[in-house]
């Protein structure tokens, strides 16, 4: 088993991992659909009981799948709750307590020319 690099930033994935993941979930939903009609057509030629039923699945199937894979392959990938993104506004917000804010206040740089 291929070992995960250890995370050590909030970054999101880059944009040729995320477009690589949304194809793979493309394909393998259009693949479903396409055994959604084989299925279809040996459940004909076969001719079991409850076929209206079955067919009625392999259609719906056929139906739904190519609109939930384009959803789902344009979808950007979800947040993350363990990173959660940081927003300039909350940072600006942020109170710091009184004696957090005199520390602040007494801190010096110094430089010689």
């Amino acid at each position: 088993m291929k070992k995960q690099p250890v995370l050590i930033t909030n970054a999101a994935r880059s944009q040729s991992e995320q477009l690589r993941a949304r194809q793979i979930r493309y394909v393998t939903m259009m693949s479903a659909r396409a055994a959604c009609l084989i299925i279809g057509a040996v459940l004909v030629s076969v001719r079991p009981p409850l076929l209206p039923l079955w067919l009625i699945l392999c259609a719906a199937g056929m139906i739904f799948l190519p609109w939930a894979a384009v959803l789902i392959a344009n979808d950007r990938p979800p947040k993350s709750r363990a990173h959660p993104a940081a927003t300039p506004a909350a940072d600006q917000q942020r109170i710091l307590e009184p004696e957090a804010a005199e520390v602040i206040k007494q801190r010096t740089i110094d430089v010689e020319p």
